[in-house]
């Protein structure tokens, strides 16, 4: 179980570093848009965002 977490963890890290890797003012610029936001904006895109990797999450267990 503990390996199968590290590699998750791995992948997000490897995800989140290629936005910054790949085009670093784009980055900036939708970091920035995204600090622009209220707080019930935010809530919304990371309950979404939660919601979604958990789909992912319980659909790839489900096919182990």
């Amino acid at each position: 179980m503990s390996d199968a977490i590290w590699l998750a963890l791995g992948l997000v890290l490897v995800f989140e570093g290629l936005g910054p890797l790949l085009a670093p003012r784009g980055w900036r610029d939708m970091v920035g848009q995204l600090a622009q936001q209220d707080d019930n904006s935010l809530r919304r895109i990371g309950g979404c965002l939660v919601v979604a990797g958990c789909t992912i999450a319980y659909m790839m267990y489900r096919s182990l």
